[in-house]
Protein backbone atom coordinates (compact mmCIF):
# COMPACT_ATOMS: atom_id res chain seq x y z
CA UNK A 1 0.00 0.00 0.00
CA UNK A 2 1.27 3.48 -0.86
CA UNK A 3 1.78 6.12 1.81
CA UNK A 4 -0.31 9.32 1.78
CA UNK A 5 2.27 11.40 -0.11
CA UNK A 6 2.56 8.75 -2.84
CA UNK A 7 -1.24 8.57 -3.11
CA UNK A 8 -1.60 12.34 -3.42
CA UNK A 9 1.13 12.37 -6.07
CA UNK A 10 -0.67 9.63 -7.99
CA UNK A 11 -3.97 11.52 -7.80
CA UNK A 12 -2.30 14.74 -9.00
CA UNK A 13 -0.65 12.95 -11.94
CA UNK A 14 -3.95 11.30 -12.86
CA UNK A 15 -5.66 14.69 -12.77
CA UNK A 16 -2.93 16.15 -15.00
CA UNK A 17 -3.64 13.39 -17.56
CA UNK A 18 -7.38 14.14 -17.33
CA UNK A 19 -6.86 17.90 -17.80
CA UNK A 20 -4.58 17.33 -20.82
CA UNK A 21 -6.94 14.75 -22.43
CA UNK A 22 -4.35 11.97 -22.05
CA UNK A 23 -6.31 9.42 -20.00
CA UNK A 24 -4.56 6.08 -19.85
CA UNK A 25 -7.77 4.11 -19.26
CA UNK A 26 -5.96 1.31 -17.45
CA UNK A 27 -7.56 -1.19 -15.08
CA UNK A 28 -10.98 -0.96 -16.72
CA UNK A 29 -11.34 -4.36 -18.39
CA UNK A 30 -12.51 -7.90 -17.67
CA UNK A 31 -9.08 -8.94 -16.38
CA UNK A 32 -9.26 -6.16 -13.78
CA UNK A 33 -12.82 -7.12 -12.82
CA UNK A 34 -11.56 -10.66 -12.27
CA UNK A 35 -8.72 -9.45 -10.05
CA UNK A 36 -11.19 -7.64 -7.82
CA UNK A 37 -13.61 -10.50 -7.16
CA UNK A 38 -11.69 -11.48 -4.03
CA UNK A 39 -11.51 -8.00 -2.48
CA UNK A 40 -10.53 -4.36 -2.85
CA UNK A 41 -7.58 -2.20 -1.84
CA UNK A 42 -8.38 1.36 -2.96
CA UNK A 43 -5.58 3.81 -2.22
CA UNK A 44 -7.85 6.85 -1.78
CA UNK A 45 -11.31 7.69 -0.49
CA UNK A 46 -13.03 10.53 -2.33
CA UNK A 47 -15.99 12.26 -0.67
CA UNK A 48 -17.46 14.02 -3.67
CA UNK A 49 -20.60 15.83 -4.66
CA UNK A 50 -23.20 13.81 -6.56
CA UNK A 51 -23.07 16.37 -9.41
CA UNK A 52 -22.99 14.55 -12.76
CA UNK A 53 -20.26 16.88 -14.04
CA UNK A 54 -17.81 15.76 -11.35
CA UNK A 55 -16.70 12.16 -11.81
CA UNK A 56 -13.76 11.37 -9.48
CA UNK A 57 -12.81 8.16 -11.30
CA UNK A 58 -12.30 10.18 -14.50
CA UNK A 59 -10.94 13.37 -12.89
CA UNK A 60 -8.12 11.32 -11.31
CA UNK A 61 -7.80 8.89 -14.27
CA UNK A 62 -8.34 5.81 -12.14
CA UNK A 63 -9.51 2.32 -12.92
CA UNK A 64 -11.64 -0.23 -11.11
CA UNK A 65 -10.72 -0.74 -7.47
CA UNK A 66 -8.38 2.26 -7.17
CA UNK A 67 -10.57 4.79 -5.38
CA UNK A 68 -13.41 4.37 -2.88
CA UNK A 69 -15.90 7.03 -3.94
CA UNK A 70 -18.67 8.34 -1.68
CA UNK A 71 -20.99 10.79 -3.42
CA UNK A 72 -23.62 13.00 -1.83
CA UNK A 73 -24.88 16.45 -2.82
CA UNK A 74 -22.61 19.13 -1.38
CA UNK A 75 -20.01 16.48 -0.43
CA UNK A 76 -21.39 16.68 3.10
CA UNK A 77 -20.32 14.59 6.06
CA UNK A 78 -23.62 13.05 7.09
CA UNK A 79 -24.10 9.83 9.06
CA UNK A 80 -24.19 7.64 5.96
CA UNK A 81 -21.21 9.23 4.19
CA UNK A 82 -19.13 9.13 7.38
CA UNK A 83 -20.02 5.47 7.95
CA UNK A 84 -18.96 4.62 4.39
CA UNK A 85 -15.63 6.39 4.90
CA UNK A 86 -15.15 4.67 8.27
CA UNK A 87 -15.53 1.31 6.55
CA UNK A 88 -12.73 2.10 4.08
CA UNK A 89 -10.47 3.45 6.84
CA UNK A 90 -11.07 0.65 9.36
CA UNK A 91 -11.49 -2.40 7.13
CA UNK A 92 -9.45 -1.59 4.04
CA UNK A 93 -6.75 0.69 5.46
CA UNK A 94 -7.06 3.38 2.79
CA UNK A 95 -4.52 6.12 3.67
CA UNK A 96 -6.01 9.25 2.04
CA UNK A 97 -9.40 10.94 2.16
CA UNK A 98 -10.06 13.73 -0.33
CA UNK A 99 -13.10 15.95 0.30
CA UNK A 100 -13.83 17.17 -3.22
CA UNK A 101 -15.94 20.28 -3.58
CA UNK A 102 -16.55 21.80 -7.00
CA UNK A 103 -17.19 25.02 -8.85
CA UNK A 104 -20.83 26.16 -9.06
CA UNK A 105 -22.12 23.47 -6.67
CA UNK A 106 -25.92 23.38 -6.73
CA UNK A 107 -26.24 22.26 -3.10
CA UNK A 108 -24.02 25.10 -1.90
CA UNK A 109 -25.92 27.51 -4.15
CA UNK A 110 -29.19 26.36 -2.55
CA UNK A 111 -27.68 26.85 0.92
CA UNK A 112 -26.50 30.36 -0.02
CA UNK A 113 -29.93 31.24 -1.45
CA UNK A 114 -31.76 29.89 1.62
CA UNK A 115 -35.50 29.34 1.75
CA UNK A 116 -37.54 26.20 2.26
CA UNK A 117 -36.40 23.35 0.01
CA UNK A 118 -38.44 20.64 1.73
CA UNK A 119 -37.55 18.42 4.67
CA UNK A 120 -34.84 16.25 3.09
CA UNK A 121 -32.95 18.93 1.20
CA UNK A 122 -33.18 21.34 4.16
CA UNK A 123 -31.60 18.62 6.31
CA UNK A 124 -28.79 18.11 3.79
CA UNK A 125 -28.21 21.86 3.46
CA UNK A 126 -27.92 22.19 7.25
CA UNK A 127 -24.52 20.47 6.86
CA UNK A 128 -23.39 23.36 4.64
CA UNK A 129 -24.56 26.09 7.07
CA UNK A 130 -21.24 26.16 9.00
CA UNK A 131 -19.42 27.13 5.77
CA UNK A 132 -21.91 29.96 5.28
CA UNK A 133 -21.28 31.10 8.86
CA UNK A 134 -17.49 31.12 8.34
CA UNK A 135 -17.53 33.12 5.09
CA UNK A 136 -18.37 36.78 4.72
CA UNK A 137 -21.96 37.76 3.95
CA UNK A 138 -22.28 38.00 0.20
CA UNK A 139 -19.35 35.63 -0.41
CA UNK A 140 -19.57 34.00 -3.82
CA UNK A 141 -20.69 30.39 -4.06
CA UNK A 142 -17.20 29.10 -4.91
CA UNK A 143 -15.70 30.67 -1.78
CA UNK A 144 -18.37 28.86 0.27
CA UNK A 145 -17.68 25.60 -1.65
CA UNK A 146 -13.98 25.76 -0.68
CA UNK A 147 -14.81 26.54 2.95
CA UNK A 148 -17.34 23.70 2.98
CA UNK A 149 -14.65 21.26 1.77
CA UNK A 150 -12.23 22.47 4.48
CA UNK A 151 -14.83 22.26 7.25
CA UNK A 152 -16.06 18.85 6.07
CA UNK A 153 -12.47 17.56 6.19
CA UNK A 154 -12.28 18.70 9.83
CA UNK A 155 -15.75 17.35 10.60
CA UNK A 156 -14.72 13.85 9.52
CA UNK A 157 -12.27 13.87 12.44
CA UNK A 158 -14.59 15.45 15.01
CA UNK A 159 -17.61 13.25 14.21
CA UNK A 160 -15.78 9.95 13.81
CA UNK A 161 -13.54 8.40 16.46
CA UNK A 162 -12.45 5.82 13.86
CA UNK A 163 -11.23 8.47 11.42
CA UNK A 164 -9.77 10.70 14.17
CA UNK A 165 -7.71 7.84 15.65
CA UNK A 166 -6.41 6.89 12.19
CA UNK A 167 -5.37 10.51 11.54
CA UNK A 168 -3.74 10.82 14.98
CA UNK A 169 -1.84 7.57 14.38
CA UNK A 170 -0.55 8.91 11.05
CA UNK A 171 -2.44 6.23 9.10
CA UNK A 172 -4.79 8.61 7.27
CA UNK A 173 -4.40 12.05 5.75
CA UNK A 174 -7.49 14.17 4.93
CA UNK A 175 -7.21 16.75 2.16
CA UNK A 176 -9.88 19.25 1.07
CA UNK A 177 -9.91 19.90 -2.68
CA UNK A 178 -11.75 21.91 -5.35
CA UNK A 179 -12.70 20.78 -8.85
CA UNK A 180 -12.77 23.40 -11.63
CA UNK A 181 -15.59 22.54 -14.04
CA UNK A 182 -14.16 24.07 -17.21
CA UNK A 183 -10.59 22.78 -17.00
CA UNK A 184 -11.17 19.65 -14.92
CA UNK A 185 -8.24 20.67 -12.71
CA UNK A 186 -8.40 19.65 -9.05
CA UNK A 187 -6.81 22.13 -6.63
CA UNK A 188 -5.71 20.62 -3.32
CA UNK A 189 -6.67 23.26 -0.75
Amino acid sequence: MMNSDQVLDRLKKGNERFVSDKLDGKLQNSARRGELTSGQEPYAIILSCADSRVVPELAFDTGLGEIFTVRVAGNVANTSSIASIEYAVAHIGTPVIVVLGHEACGAVTAAVNGGDNGYNLNHLLSHIAPALDKTDDGADVNTVVKENARLTAEELKTRSPIIRKAVEAGKVKIVPAYYNLGSGKVDML
